[in-house]
């Protein structure tokens, strides 16, 4: 938690007008859009340009957060973190408050948008969230507090992004920032050293939370207790391996982790195609098969039916010009004959 004088010190009311030290820039404040252990951050407007103004006043942690920003724009592809815009310091009658600036990542937070979507796109969120850990871990750095409410869903196309990166942490120190429920050293499952597989059980815990939007408090702790809670909702049978092997430490990527992932989703391995194997794109169901004989059918009965319309109405043609033949030559042959007689 933030501690009171920090927060009374970095507190500011909606119009209240930012002027960096040494750039010169102003931003007028519109809200508070949330607070940590290290700072506040505002939503602001500058040049009529919407951002997220973060300030605190302990310069180490604004240099170390920047830092990580500029860590994350120096990895390529990768959408984790907001883009950096600014770095200035505040003068308030008696005290410097240290600020940076940042996009504004607009959207809903994970799981509101797991609400509307429903959970059918939580596999195509998590792929797309271990993807980007991937090149972040290989940069070595870890996210640390990695958690729903870090995690904004921009779009269209749905595209996630974090927007606290206050707990990122260089692969081999000690993690900075964590919540509970999403810490492996909570849940007594391992320890609060920056590696890969911290950031892949906060991943797990993430899914898990998906089914508990309330979360649940630890009584126990140990590996038994979260995976009780698993067994205990339907959506979260197909991923029940993969959160296992997550929160055991089994995984030593995200990379590794997203494969096993990518293989749940393969249409003949969930349990729903298994149990239905004609459900698949390799066989039709009955009901659409018959529907399709039936489409067939029709279309053939259609086409021999065109065809002896056709040739009836051909002969019904031949045999019209015939009479007519007929019937001229015989006004023809009477005309001939009154003249003669």
């Amino acid at each position: 938690m933030m501690n009171p004088s920090l927060k009374n010190l970095c507190k500011v009311i909606p119009g209240t007008i930012i002027e960096g030290k040494w750039h010169h820039n102003r931003y007028t404040i519109i809200k508070e859009l949330g607070f940590g252990a290290n700072g506040i951050v505002y939503l602001a407007r500058h040049n009529n340009i919407q951002v997220a103004l973060k300030m605190s006043d302990n310069g180490m942690s604004v240099t170390s957060e920047v830092n990580v920003l500029k860590a994350f724009a120096k990895v390529q592809g990768s959408a984790l973190g907001p883009s950096l815009m600014d770095v200035d310091d505040w003068e308030r009658p008696g005290k410097k408050v240290s600020f940076y600036v940042m996009e504004f990542i607009k959207g809903p937070d994970f799981l509101a948008f797991l609400q509307q979507k429903g959970p059918d796109w939580t596999g195509v969120m998590i792929l797309q969230l271990l993807a980007d850990l991937q090149q972040l871990h290989e940069n070595g750095w870890i996210f640390g507090d990695l958690k729903p409410e870090n995690l904004i869903v921009t779009g269209p196309p749905a595209r996630i992004r974090c927007i606290d990166v206050g707990g990122t942490t260089l692969q081999g120190r000690s993690i900075k920032e964590f919540t509970e429920f999403f810490d492996r050293g909570y849940w007594g499952l391992g320890s609060r050293k920056a590696d890969p597989r911290y950031d892949l059980f906060a991943v797990a815990m993430i899914i898990v939370n998906t089914s508990y939007p309330k979360r649940f408090t630890k009584k126990s702790g140990g590996i038994s207790e979260i995976m009780d809670m698993v067994k205990q909702k339907p959506d979260l049978g197909i991923y029940e391996k993969v959160i296992y092997n997550a929160l055991s430490g089994k995984y030593q990527s995200a990379k590794e982790m997203r494969t096993d992932l990518l293989q749940v989703h393969q249409p003949d391995s969930s349990p729903r195609n298994r149990r239905h194997p004609q459900r698949t794109g390799a066989q039709k169901q009955p009901q659409q098969q018959a529907a399709s004989n039936m489409k067939q059918a029709a279309a053939s009965a259609g086409g021999q039916t065109r065809k002896r319309y056709n040739k009836s109405k051909r002969k019904s043609s031949a045999l019209e010009t015939v009479t007519i033949i007929l019937v001229i030559s015989m006004l023809y042959f009477f005309y001939i004959y009154s003249q003669v007689t």
